[in-house]
């Protein structure tokens, strides 16, 4: 059941977006320490920033960074966003809303970008939790 919901979502969620930027993120990611992220455009001053996390269990978040602003030039450029997550393992199922700001820098020379950023999350189900951390590093290729 939950591999064809995830499935379904990745195929509807394809068909609307191309991803512009795919790499990894390391840190605190919904449960596990290393996921697979993209970064979708949805406009001009808007991004869809997902991610994928295996290790423990299996761990998803996709935040709708509402803004995306350089700082300076173009290069540099600092996001803020909120959307879903949710993390299935270890006999657990946790839903809840996370938070994001960060820092992105994107290479002039080389087609890559690097991020830092902080994702507080506020589980709701099967636990209702604060986590304050939620650091992490995305190192991702920009097509």
């Amino acid at each position: 059941m939950m591999k064809k919901l995830f499935l379904n979502l990745c195929l509807i969620v394809s068909a609307g977006l191309s991803a512009q930027e795919v790499g990894i993120r390391f840190g605190n990611v919904s449960g596990n320490n290393v996921a697979v992220d993209g970064v979708f455009s949805v406009g001009d001053w808007s991004r869809i920033h997902a991610n994928a996390s295996f290790g423990d269990g299996l761990g998803l978040d996709a935040l709708w960074d509402f803004v995306d602003k350089p700082i300076g030039g173009e290069a540099f450029s600092w996001y803020a966003g909120v959307g879903p997550s949710m993390y299935a393992g270890n006999e657990l199922f946790l839903l809840g809303a996370s938070g994001e700001i960060g820092l992105e820098y994107h290479f002039n020379t080389v087609p890559f970008a690097l991020g830092l950023d902080y994702r507080p999350t506020f589980w709701i189900l099967e636990e209702t939790e604060f986590e304050f951390g939620g650091f992490g590093l995305n190192v991702r290729y920009v097509f």
